[in-house]
Parts: C-alpha cells; sequence; structure tokens
C-alpha cells in the first residue's frame, strides 16, 4: 500500500506572479493566481516532493470584496469578508468556484474542470475543500440545479431551532456586527433576526475574534436544550449537503478534505459519506477534528477515512523543537493512536498553522530535519506539506487583515515571495531560488520520496525504543527520539537528534525487539547508513553490535540504519 503524500496548494497565492504586496491590497494591485497556473512543469515540479494528491484549497466560491458585474458577480459586502479576497471558509455558493481563479469567467467551471483532468493525466489525484458547518452571511447561490433550494429559503426565522430550518436564528434581535458600532447606519449588511455564527456563537453581537463572517448551519442539534438530537426525519440540511457533496464527486475530484468536520454531528458524517461511496466508491474523505476524544467517532462510526494528527503529533513537535516539550513526549502522540495509525494525518505546515521558518515557529527551516522524518515515518497514514514550506518560506509580511503572525495570509491577496523563485515566471525550475533554498528543497525531496517508496514506512511494523533507554546514561532523552520500522525483508532503525550539538548515542535494542523485527540471529548482514544532510554509505553489521549500536548524529539531523536479512 502505497503512502500518500498531499500537497496543499493555496489556489489563491500558489501561481500569483505579482510582487506588488500592497497591504489590503485589491485584486488589481497585487494580483491573483488562476487555475491556469498549474502547468506540467508545476506539476512536475510538485511530484518531485513524492505528492500523490493535491488538496486545491479555495476552489469553491466563497464572501469577497471583489466584484465583477459584467458577469453578474457582486461583491459581498465588506462588513462581512474578512481582508480583501475573504476567507475561502466562508462560502456564498456552494456550487460554483472563485471567479478570481479564472482567466475567463463564464467559462470558470470549465476551467476548473480542465484542471482535474490535467492533475489526473500528471498522475496526481485531487482533494477539494467541503466546508459543512457555516456559510457566508449572505449566502446566495445563482449556480445550483433549479430542483435544489437555497439554504435558508423556507426557514422559519422565528424559531429559534427548528429541526427543518437550514439555519438557527435570535428572533427579534439584530445582528450587530464588531465592526459597525450602529448596526442602523444605511447601505450597510443588516440582517434581522440575527443569525447564529460560525463558530457557536449564540449571540447577535459576535466579537471581532469570532467567526462573525459566517453563519453556523442547522443539522437538526438543538444546542441551547441540551444539544437534543433530531435526526428523524432526516433534517433538510442533510439532504442538501448529500446534493452539494454528489455535485462535485461527479467532477471526478478524489477526496473532500471537510473543515471543522467536529463541529457537525458523526450522525451526519455516518449517513452522508455511505451515500457518497456507494456511487463514488474511491472517493477519501479526510476530517479536520480536533478532540482526541472524538478520533475513534469519527473513524468507526463518522466512516472518515483519515483524521488531522495535529493535538498530537503536530503540537508535540513543536513543542519539542521549541525547547518546551521532552522528546520523549513523543511516545504518548503513537501510543494513544496506535489502534487507528493507518488512519492519522501528519503535517507539520498548512494554512492555519505558523510557517517553520517564521519568527513564531524556530526560524531556521533547516532544523527540521527529526521532526520532519518522525512526521512522515513514524505511522502508514498520510503526510500532508504546505506548498513553500520546502523553501523556507517565512510568511515575514503583516499582508492585511492576519497582520504580522507567521502565517501565510488566507484572507488576502498576496505574493509569496519563496514561492515566486520556484516558479521562476512560470518556469516551475526554481531559476531564482537561493543556494539555501535549493538545498532545503532537496532536503524535502529526499524525505519525502523516502517516506513514500519505503515499504517498511508504508507496511511495515514500528516498535518504539525510547523505553529501553530511558536509564541509558549514553543517551539523551530529551533531544533524542528512535524507534524501528520493520517488515519480513529488512529493519530500518531511525535515531533522531532535536538537539543543537551532535550526540553520540549509545543506542540499545532490546531483546524483544530483535525478537519481533528478525534481527535475533543474524551472525553478519550488510546494511545501509543514511544521513540526509551527509548522504548513504553501505556498512557490516556483526550480532554483537544490534544489543549495542554507538552513534555520532549530527545536530538536528537524523540517521537512519537499514539492515538487510
Amino acid at each position: 500500500m502505497e503512502k500518500f503524500i498531499i500537497y496543499q496548494a493555496f489556489t489563491r497565492l500558489f501561481g500569483n506572479k505579482n510582487n506588488t504586496n500592497k497591504p489590503s491590497g485589491t485584486i488589481r494591485e497585487n494580483g491573483c493566481g488562476k487555475f491556469n497556473d498549474f502547468t506540467s512543469e508545476a506539476f512536475n515540479g510538485i511530484k518531485e516532493l513524492g505528492t500523490t494528491h493535491i488538496w486545491y484549497t479555495g476552489i469553491i466560491e466563497h464572501a469577497s470584496k471583489t466584484g465583477y458585474p459584467e458577469f453578474g458577480i457582486q461583491a459581498s459586502p465588506a462588513e462581512i469578508v474578512k481582508g480583501q479576497a475573504g476567507s475561502p471558509y466562508a462560502i456564498r455558493d456552494y456550487y460554483d468556484v472563485c471567479p478570481d481563479l479564472a482567466e475567463n469567467i463564464p467559462e470558470r467551471m470549465k476551467e476548473f474542470e480542465n484542471l482535474v483532468q490535467r492533475t489526473h493525466e500528471a498522475g496526481l489525484k485531487v482533494i477539494i475543500d467541503f466546508v459543512p458547518n457555516h456559510v457566508s452571511r449572505g449566502y446566495k447561490s445563482d449556480s445550483k440545479p433549479e430542483s435544489v433550494f437555497c439554504f435558508g429559503e423556507h426557514d422559519n426565522q422565528s424559531d429559534a431551532f427548528n429541526p427543518n430550518n437550514n439555519f438557527y436564528y435570535i428572533p427579534g434581535q439584530l445582528l450587530r456586527l464588531p465592526n459597525i458600532p450602529d448596526a442602523y447606519q444605511p447601505d450597510v449588511y443588516s440582517e434581522f433576526p440575527a443569525k447564529v455564527t460560525g463558530n457557536d456563537c449564540f449571540s447577535a453581537n459576535p466579537g471581532d475574534h469570532d467567526w462573525y463572517e459566517t453563519v453556523k448551519l442547522n443539522y437538526g442539534v438543538d444546542y441551547l436544550n441540551g444539544h437534543t438530537k433530531h435526526f428523524s426525519p432526516i433534517p433538510n440540511t442533510w439532504y442538501k449537503m448529500l446534493e452539494v457533496l454528489t455535485f462535485w464527486a461527479s467532477k471526478e475530484i478524489d477526496g473532500f478534505r471537510c473543515d471543522m468536520a467536529e463541529m457537525v454531528p458523526v450522525e451526519f458524517w455516518e449517513w452522508v459519506i455511505p451515500e457518497i461511496k456507494s456511487r463514488f466508491p474511491s472517493v477519501i474523505f479526510i476530517a479536520e477534528v480536533y478532540n482526541p476524544q472524538l478520533y475513534r467517532e469519527y473513524i468507526n462510526k463518522g466512516k472518515f477515512d483519515y483524521l488531522y494528527d495535529k493535538v498530537g503529533l503536530y503540537d508535540t513537535l513543536k513543542g519539542v523543537l521549541q525547547g518546551r516539550q521532552s522528546a520523549t513526549d513523543i511516545t504518548k502522540c503513537w501510543q494513544d493512536i496506535d489502534d487507528i495509525k493507518q488512519h492519522m494525518l501528519n503535517f507539520l505546515e498548512n494554512h492555519d498553522e505558523q510557517r517553520i521558518a517564521s519568527d513564531f515557529f524556530i526560524k531556521d527551516p533547516f532544523t527540521i530535519i527529526p521532526a520532519l522524518v518522525i512526521s512522515t515515518c513514524l505511522n502508514p497514514g498520510p503526510y500532508m506539506h504546505y506548498f513553500a514550506q520546502e523553501l523556507g518560506e517565512t510568511a515575514a509580511d503583516a499582508e492585511g487583515f492576519s497582520g504580522f503572525d507567521g502565517r501565510t495570509t488566507i484572507f488576502d491577496y498576496w505574493g509569496v515571495k519563496s514561492q515566486q523563485n520556484w516558479m521562476n515566471n512560470g518556469k516551475f525550475d526554481g531559476g531564482q531560488l537561493t543556494d539555501e533554498q535549493k538545498r532545503l528543497r532537496q532536503l524535502y525531496v529526499d524525505i519525502l520520496n523516502f517516506a513514500r517508496t519505503e515499504k517498511c514506512v508504508s507496511e511495515g511494523m514500528f516498535y518504539g525504543l525510547q523505553w529501553a533507554n530511558k536509564d541509558n546514561p549514553e543517551y539523551d532523552n530529551d533531544k533524542i527520539y528512535s524507534f524501528l520500522r520493520y517488515t519480513t525483508e529488512e529493519v530500518l532503525i531511525f535515531i533522531c537528534n532535536f538537539s543543537d550539538e551532535i550526540k553520540v548515542v549509545n543506542l540499545e535494542i532490546p531483546e524483544d525487539a530483535k525478537e519481533m523485527s528478525g534481527l535475533k540471529g543474524l551472525c553478519h548482514c550488510k546494511g545501509e547508513k543514511i544521513s540526509f544532510n551527509f548522504g548513504s554509505t553501505d556498512i557490516e553489521f556483526a550480532q554483537k553490535r544490534f544489543l549495542r549500536i554507538n552513534h555520532e548524529v549530527e545536530a538536528k539531523d537524523v540517521l537512519i540504519y537499514r539492515i538487510r536479512k
């Protein structure tokens, strides 16, 4: 079974060649990437990273301050748009694509369909967002099939909760947005009665940090009365979302990344995912779920193929890299999800998280090697990579709405400098990369392809060595993490050094590890010593060295021993 490597491309930013970068600039000032930026050259560069799937982020039409009135597309009211371009998670039409991404706006859906076809011809699979929990304020679809009714079209707005409504309401109260002190001003967005905000803010006065640009969808849960569930008969919202998923699955996409899936009742997923897979059996579903107590429910009952491992491995690796946690804490990460490890998706960057090379994370992108190897090789589940991560993107700009926070903006139009260096005006040959960026990219190429192609990683068994070295005076438990992955043919021994110093490690491999992995009884065998910074060399092992292997591991590096049986 091949390990998935998912490349997340923030579509609006990926191919943008404009380097004006005016804070809060318009699309005409700062430019915007297009579907057509994904050329054969771009795909070749993406595939060099071992990529198997591309997650095109921000495809579906969302609220924006940019309008195209000549094509019947009006700008959203400014009061309910964050930034100039708007959040891709404030959907304003589930049945259309973002017009910003098209060269020929009337043909925008055809351009997206061509993108799907080009991606498949390049040997890659397509993932897009499904945003089930909320929509933009003022949602109105002008592209839906005639047989489909719009969300909220038949709601009884006098009911705070009604299982037949698509939205929740705050009867008798006018919405007061945080950026409009007087909601009665003319020519501003008005909403009466106020709808409940997307992050479960049951107030007519959402704050600056609420998702005030969105409205929560009603799946039949009465949140203000004991979270009572009204799932029989099936709520109207469920059927509408089945229609949305069917619409996009019919475009021959290969998977959905489901935004904030845990804010939607698991019973909906239990119903809708089998419905979709009965017609599109190869489509995968990835859940953004942050509560570890819900992991098994959303896999076993909700039928998700993969879940984010954010609160576990990502947060722990970040803590270890920043010196706030011990490497030994990684053990709990795999122990907590050992029975569902094949369903857990790992990452070190995405659109929600700070860039590794930012001032807010670890600054030096080369120090990521031990975390990257662990994130890609600790378990057989997918690994997700964010565009320009391999280039050491620093996100050192205050682009607009989100400000200077170490994240690449999802709200504004912008040119990502490191990405533009790699794009080299559309050649996608890295022609403008610095020597350091080239070296970093090659490290990612080597590590991601290693993780994807190694049978020990995708199909092999795992054995953690940390416990066996807890009392070892020649092993720094806070800075070193080690483990085995093995098949019937070979064993990989990983020694990961998070320290700023070279570490001499006298690793103990216990008897049961040798027994389980097949090392026991081997008198002599050939092996390979792999260092991503310093290449690899062939070595020969004798049986006595399996109990204690003496290593010198470079700072912020990993040694991998491949032992062939």
